[in-house]
């Protein structure tokens, strides 16, 4: 049986250099304690937020300060847990972090609270009377905005201050997934044991070609989630009656108005999202299903052949090496500063792709300002880790612009948003392969994959909104959350999208478990809204080339300084209109369309 490997056992370039947040675990605990003390350099102004533009200024310009050196500890810590949850000293460094942050929070809570007793019009007067304020202008309106849902300073004093309790069930839910849970060994396409691990699962086996490897991984991975089912479902349900507790308190009419209020998201762009992909997308989808099932003569269609490849003999593998090329030369009509960006984090060790014990599934980019981006992700040998590497180096170049050219508190636009810049370079990226596609084979082959993109974003991603939707109305109805429950639930909404093409199994319905997402807002349905806006501009940047591409460059750069219409429709694309969702599964289609073309002209 193939060994997994830890931290010391794999190359350094295949991970990345922590060096650049700090030097040292003993660098990192001694910033953190200072980090503690400095508070009062902001605190200093509590109670005097009244006094005028003045004092305001240097109370937020002092929270600035706090905020840079909290972002750079706090991004340590998590990378550091993500690598690696089996260590005792990372789990213990984020308690205390969550610990410190939670007491800072509660006493900086003061700044929002004087901000909005102030008299009626007295903002826009600090606005007219101290110039340096206009950087903070957006901020400033958009908490006046929320008004009339702020507690009283008491109440949010209290509320900051159980920040590290009110954070748990995440935190729960991720040191489960990367600590406790263990896999049953497989037997491989060459009749060896194999390792499996949730990483594993999702990076490897869930595309592997070989149907019985596949199906026996699915079975050793749903076998130990189950065992885990009421544990993960207690876990989120907390998550869940937390968000109802707080929009009652907060005086909102839901969760879903809780959560898309700071998003800058109506409900009607929201709900477009979510109805008009699940219905125009599902026969497409279905259509693809029937057509994978067909061509690999499987008895049935299952969950976990849904991402098997549909032409075996042609899934190459690729090298993190090779798979970086192919996507440096897709996004060089980006021009070069966006181009610099790429080439360091790729020569420069802000990716960290080896597969080792521990490490946290899935992908993500953290981006601390005043630092560089870093990418976590799972190398699994296949052309879809190449989508995920451009999708990974979107969020690094985003941000790589926007903390260029913004001030931190300027910098992270709408999660409406945040999804775009990254699905954009995914379709760079398929455009560029197709273009070099020699034959039908090659096409087909760059054409799944395309599909892969779409699958994860309008599939996956939108699926588990449709959960979160659902979960929510749920729970609002004074309803109980148990494993039974969330199970059906999740069963009901796979059963709606796919019919009777795949066969919806008890492990099918424990899907709800394998995904953070669900612990971070609203935040599934934003890859749908985002790839459905990249999809548009990636047309656009295959069009019109160069001054399309500029023009993206230009919406990064901007970075949270507008709300997310404004920044799409920078960029031309017009998100408050169905119109673009509909193009955007219509061009799915035609992708199916193509995909089941080719296999009749073999």
């Amino acid at each position: 049986m193939s060994k997994r490997l830890t931290r010391s056992e794999v190359p350094s370039e295949q991970t990345w250099n922590l060096d650049e947040l700090f030097t040292s675990n003993e660098a990192w605990e001694e910033e953190l304690a200072l980090l503690g003390n400095d508070i009062n350099e902001v605190t200093t102004y509590r109670g005097r937020l009244a006094e005028g533009a003045e004092v305001l200024l240097a109370c937020l310009a002092a929270y600035e300060k706090l905020q840079l050196r909290t972002v750079r500890v706090s991004t340590y810590v998590y990378l550091r847990s993500s690598e690696d949850g089996t260590n005792s000293l990372y789990q213990a460094n984020l308690s205390n972090l969550t610990a410190v942050v939670a007491r800072m929070n509660a006493d900086v809570s003061f700044i929002h609270a004087e901000i909005l007793a102030l008299p009626e019009g007295r903002i826009a007067e600090y606005l007219l009377m101290e110039k340096a304020l206009e950087t903070y202008r957006k901020t400033l309106l958009e908490l006046m905005e929320a008004k009339a849902h702020q507690l009283s300073q008491e109440t949010e004093t209290v509320l900051a201050s159980l920040g590290e309790v009110l954070e748990s069930p995440f935190m729960i839910y991720s040191r489960s997934k990367t600590s406790d849970m263990e896999f049953e060994p497989i037997i491989d396409e060459n009749g060896e044991e194999a390792p499996v691990s949730f990483a594993l699962y999702e990076t490897r086996y869930e595309q592997s070609s070989h149907t019985n490897e596949r199906r026996q991984a699915y079975a050793s991975f749903t076998k130990t989630l189950n065992k885990y089912k009421n544990t993960f479902a207690a876990t989120y349900a907390t998550e869940v009656k937390k968000q109802v507790v707080l929009s009652r308190l907060r005086n909102y009419n839901s969760v879903e108005e809780m959560l898309l209020q700071p998003q800058q998201v109506t409900s009607e762009m929201y709900n477009n999202i979510l109805n008009i992909i699940q219905t125009e997308l599902a026969p497409h989808m279905r259509r693809l299903a029937k057509l994978k099932k067909r061509v690999l003569g499987l008895d049935e269609m299952l969950l976990c052949d849904l991402k098997a490849p549909i032409d075996p003999d042609y899934n190459q593998t690729v090298t993190f090496e090779e798979a970086s090329t192919a996507v440096l030369e897709a996004l060089e009509v980006m021009g070069p500063e966006y181009m610099e960006a790429m080439e360091t984090a790729i020569n420069d060790r802000w990716v960290d792709y080896a597969d080792t014990i521990g490490k946290r599934s899935g992908a993500f980019c953290s981006s601390p300002y005043g630092v560089h981006p870093y990418i976590l992700m799972t190398w699994s040998g296949k052309m879809r880790s190449a989508f995920t590497l451009a999708h990974e180096l979107g969020h690094a170049g985003h941000f790589v612009l926007a903390n260029r050219y913004q001030r931190i508190h300027n910098t992270r636009p709408s999660k409406y948003f945040i999804e775009a810049p990254s699905t954009l370079n995914e379709m760079l990226l398929s455009h560029s392969l197709l273009a070099k596609a020699t034959d039908v084979r090659m096409r087909r082959a760059v054409i799944v994959q395309v599909l892969g993109t779409y699958y994860h974003n309008f599939v996956t991603h939108l699926l588990e909104a449709e959960m979160q939707r659902r979960v929510y109305h749920h729970a609002e109805a004074k309803k109980p959350i148990t494993a039974h429950v969330l199970s059906t639930l999740k069963g009901e909404v796979l059963s709606n999208f796919w019919g009777d093409t795949v066969r919806i199994d008890e492990g099918a319905r424990l899907t709800w478990m394998r995904q953070p997402h669900y612990y971070m807002g609203l935040y599934p349905y934003t890859y749908a809204a985002g790839l459905t806006a990249s999809t548009t501009v990636a047309q656009m940047i295959l069009e019109k080339g160069k001054p399309a591409a500029d023009r993206w460059i230009e919406v990064l750069k901007a970075g949270g300084t507008k709300k997310p219409l404004e920044l799409m429709k920078m960029a031309g694309v017009d998100m408050s209109n169905p119109e673009p969702i509909r193009k955007a599964v219509a061009y799915v289609g035609s992708l199916v369309d193509e995909l089941e073309k080719s296999f009749l002209e073999e």
